[in-house]
């Protein structure tokens, strides 16, 4: 059997082929999209060459992936979660790529070289995977199970015990899982989640269970009309209303279910979003208005789902009581009717959407203002007068009334005059009938079931529509942050950089970094802030670039590091540009450590926020280097205080870190970026002289090359 699976895995070289094969099978790419990963040079084989390519690769297509492995006594739930993805597995001329599907029926589906799909028992694959670490074992242990005279039936089952013991240290499935980005399509990305799948479950089924119930109270209502009840038609009326309980329960699952992964996925999305928007942006607009968006954004998840749900089995529901109408005594005139109400309970729906609107800009104005003071509250109590404190807040705060009372007008018309306006409306309309003589007294049963039906649903529409218009306010506050998802990004072209640099992460080239005739200047003004700069920097140099305030030091550092992209001119890394190299390449290889309003201690543990410029997890390799830096940075005695280590929480609500510390974490974590140029702005300047000249020693040895801004 291994033998098998060993003819369906795939050389190194064909790497691009089967990640093309495999996300297109997968359905996360279409075929097309493999014109745009463009041929680039492979990386060697092994997985630490592997990984920025694959990375690179994926970023191509808009994927992602995730390098995985876990511990040899769950290589089988890895296998059985990973799919679809890639393993390295060992081979006869080396390593080779296995490409999995995913799993069905307890079979691993594999994707050979000839593009078809192979079944395989999951054990056969987990014996391939693990085969590396139980072959030298299996000797040993096959000879002590013989001299210890263990039944030979029994083999089996102790070699299998005997290796999770001795292996379950031992990380085995060393692979990358396939996924789709958060800047694909929100349209692909439903659909591969299932979003889509569940939807249409979710209509099917309630459609059927509306009319399984309909079709239980036709039954009891043909007996009672006629004036007999015959047992079949009981017994008939029993079973419908049985078979009512479970898809019921069916239905509120998918609900659920569609509810939680639609809001997983939005999450995720907005979560990118506000990670790609202009920090110059964000800067001008205040921290208002971003807490303003996260507000906004929550309600987005709960009021749009549950909104529109009500809103969807509120229609079915409302043209199936189109269609009781239409067979009763009203007749067709009598649907027509309650279409008309329909769309006039959309009007007040819009009108509702309009007051709501301004509501809503009114409030948001109020927590933007609130916020900003909040944020300058000292400077507040220190240097404006008492008596201006609350200036503008009384006006604020009664304008919002007089909206709030505008707005309460609209949803009561909307939730109360809908649905019992439309029981006067419906009963009108059967008013011919009963003057006329026309409807017959089953007809006209009909029709007030069909009244009471519609009520329902007016009752689901308009709870329905108000949720809805709440989500489609917010929708427009968090809007740029979903757009900012998909905003097209420079990927490059995978192990260009490599090649470029020698392949060994030596540049080729002494020189690594150099710019010419560098413009740019931000939006809001109008001369420009850094005019035909230029710059190079070698591999070994150390550069100083002093300044006044405002000169432009920081703005080219953010040239540098690729945060800011310049106006006009050529900035060029080991010979290659910006669009050439991708964004997250060319930040990888020129890290800064910002000055110190501009950056950050994350809510997390000490390693983390130093290594996650690098990878995370991290290797112990990794830890081991952090803990070195550290001790040369002059933090081992801030790591001994600290109960947890490396591994303590640190930032807003874990340890409390001091300025100079926090300098100090920040230049750590640029150096274990293993960047080819270390851009550090004003990263001493919190710093005693012991500890300043620590830092500099564990910088000027470390750095490849290093530019540091300071002022003169």
């Amino acid at each position: 059997m291994q033998g098998s699976i060993q003819s369906q895995t795939w050389p190194p070289s064909a790497l691009p082929e089967a990640f093309d094969a495999l996300a297109t099978r997968s359905g996360l790419a279409k075929g097309e999209d493999r014109a745009a990963s463009e041929a680039a040079p492979l990386p060697g084989h092994d997985a630490e060459a592997m990984d920025p390519w694959i990375a690179a690769y994926a970023r191509r297509i808009d994927l992602e992936t995730e390098q995985i492995d876990a511990p040899y006594p769950e290589a089988e739930a890895l296998i059985r979660q990973a799919g679809p993805a890639l393993f390295l597995v060992p081979g006869d001329d080396g390593l080779r790529l296995l490409a999995v599907q995913g799993t069905r029926r307890g079979a691993v589906m594999v994707l050979g070289p000839d593009l078809k799909i192979h079944r395989h028992p999951l054990e056969a694959v987990r014996a391939l995977l693990c085969e590396s670490l139980e072959a030298p074992l299996i000797p040993e242990i096959d000879q002590m199970l013989t001299e210890t005279q263990v039944p030979p039936g029994r083999h089996p089952r102790a070699r299998k015990a005997l290796l999770r013991e001795r292996l379950r240290n031992r990380r085995v499935g060393l692979g990358w899982v396939l996924r789709p980005g958060p800047g694909m399509d929100f349209r692909r990305q439903a659909r591969w989640s299932g979003l889509t799948r569940r939807l249409q479950g979710l209509l099917g089924w309630y459609t059927l269970h509306y009319v399984l119930f309909l079709a239980s109270w036709w039954m009891i209502g043909q007996g009672a009309l006629q004036g007999r009840l015959e047992t079949g038609w009981i017994i008939a009326w029993m079973l419908i209303l049985f078979t009512l309980v479970p898809i019921r329960s069916l239905v509120t699952w998918l609900q659920g279910s569609f509810s939680i992964h639609a809001g997983k996925l939005l999450k995720w999305r907005l979560l990118y979003g506000a990670l790609r928007l202009d920090p110059d942006e964000t800067r001008r607009q205040g921290a208002g208005r971003h807490f303003s968006r996260v507000i906004e954004s929550e309600a987005l998840e709960s009021l749009a789902l549950s909104g529109g749900s009500l809103a969807l089995v509120s229609c079915i529901e409302m043209l199936l009581a189109a269609g009781v109408l239409g067979l009763g005594a009203g007749g067709w005139l009598h649907a027509l009717l309650l279409l008309l109400w329909f769309a006039g309970t959309l009007a007040l729906g819009y009108h509702y959407f309009l007051q709501r609107r301004h509501w809503t800009e009114t409030r948001l104005h109020l927590t933007h203002d609130l916020v900003e003071r909040m944020v300058g509250h000292r400077t507040r109590l220190a240097q404006e007068a008492p008596d201006r404190w609350h200036q503008d807040e009384d006006q604020g705060v009664a304008r919002y009334l007089e909206v709030s009372m505008q707005m309460d007008r609209a949803a009561v018309w909307l939730d109360a005059l809908v649905p019992r306006g439309w029981l006067m409306v419906g009963l009108a309309g059967l008013a011919p009938a009963f003057i006329f003589g026309a409807g017959t007294q089953a007809g006209v049963a009909v029709s007030l079931g069909g009244i009471l039906l519609a009520f329902m649903a007016f009752r689901k529409f308009a709870s329905g529509l108000l949720s809805l218009a709440d989500a489609a306010i917010a929708w427009t506050q968090v809007k740029p942050l979903f757009d900012a998802a998909n905003e097209p990004i420079q990927s490059g072209l995978p192990g260009v950089l490599d090649t470029a640099s020698g392949g060994d992460g030596a540049p080729s080239d002494k020189t690594v970094l150099e710019g010419h005739d560098l413009v740019f200047r931000y939006h809001d003004r109008g001369a420009a802030v850094l005019q035909g700069c230029g710059v190079k920097i070698r591999a070994g140099d150390r550069v100083l670039l002093e300044g006044a305030s405002g000169s432009g030091k920081s703005t080219l550092a953010a040239l540098l590091t690729g945060l800011r992209t310049p106006e006009s001119g050529l900035l060029l890394l080991h010979g290659l540009d910006r669009q050439t190299l991708g964004d997250e390449a060319w930040r990888s290889r020129v890290a800064a450590a910002p000055q110190f309003h501009e950056n950050h201690v994350m809510t997390e543990t000490f390693a983390f926020n130093l290594l996650m410029g690098r990878r995370w997890p991290p290797y112990p390799s990794d830890q081991e280097e952090a803990l070195e830096i550290c001790h040369e940075l002059g933090l081992g005695p801030l790591l001994s205080r600290m109960p947890g280590g490396l591994q303590q929480m640190v930032g807003e609500t874990g340890w409390q870190l001091s300025h100079g510390e926090r300098s100090r974490l920040f230049i750590a974590r640029a150096l274990l970026q293993k960047a080819d140029v270390i851009v550090l702005d004003e990263s001493f300047a919190a710093l005693d002289p012991e500890n300043l000249q620590l830092a500099m020693r564990c910088v000027l040895n470390r750095a490849p090359a290093l530019v540091v801004i300071a002022h003169p």
